[in-house]
């Protein structure tokens, strides 16, 4: 799909994806706000579906860290949520999917890239966790980082393929055979939308669970070796 600015801030063009995206952010934040307002011990339905959510998010995310769960949950569960809006912003007629264009996929998974080096340094420091990259050799160094570069633009190009493509075929059939026969597309949308959401956070709180346990596998067994 062809991405045209449609205002410029200094020389930096402002496109339709960049917008859909701001729109998403301000309308996750508004409903955070209006959801948080007036929480209680004896919840209403809006909070036991906010508190089930959360839960389930925190032990899909316990069952790959279970020590930190807590402290990745933040991010992982924005993440979740994000996509899975964003995903499904196409389908509301005239917006497509920001996840249907690479600019907003590579974005995300940059986001990842950071995030991961952020979690294996918190959890050890940063000297410790440069050191992995040398293990078990220093020749490992150059695949260390193709294989980090590598994840990262298998991890946007992922998600961005799946969406577009969906968005495409979609509008083909409906091009070619009117209105009726998307209807189980767009269902086919829904579905596809939710997992490659989960596959997405999935995959980057795998990346980022690598990066803890590497630090905290060392640490035992440096403390197997003065036992």
């Amino acid at each position: 799909m062809e991405v045209t600015s449609v205002f410029h801030v200094g020389p930096v063009g402002v496109t339709v994806p960049v917008i859909t995206t701001w729109g998403i952010m301000l309308l996750l934040v508004a409903l955070s706000w209006a959801a948080s307002r007036h929480l209680r011990q004896d919840p209403g339905p809006v909070q036991v579906i906010l508190e089930g959510l959360i839960g389930a998010m925190d032990r899909a995310i316990s069952e790959v860290l279970p020590k930190t769960s807590a402290q990745v949950l933040p991010f992982i569960g924005t993440l979740w949520i994000f996509v899975v809006v964003a995903n499904l912003v196409g389908i509301i007629p005239g917006l497509h999917s920001p996840t249907g264009f690479l600019s907003t996929t590579a974005a995300l998974a940059v986001l990842v890239f950071f995030s991961v080096h952020w979690f294996g340094v918190r959890s050890e420091g940063l000297r410790a966790y440069l050191k992995h990259y040398l293990a078990p050799s220093p020749i490992m160094l150059p695949f260390h980082l193709m294989s980090e570069v590598t994840r990262t633009v298998a991890l946007a190009i992922r998600l961005f393929g799946n969406i577009m493509s969906l968005e495409m075929a979609v509008l083909l059939v409906l091009l070619v055979a009117g209105f009726l026969v998307p209807v189980p597309l767009l269902i086919l949308h829904v579905i596809e939308a939710l997992i490659q959401a989960y596959i997405f956070g999935m995959l980057a709180l795998i990346y980022i669970a690598s990066a803890i346990q590497s630090q905290q596998l060392r640490q035992s067994e440096k403390r197997d070796n003065h036992a």
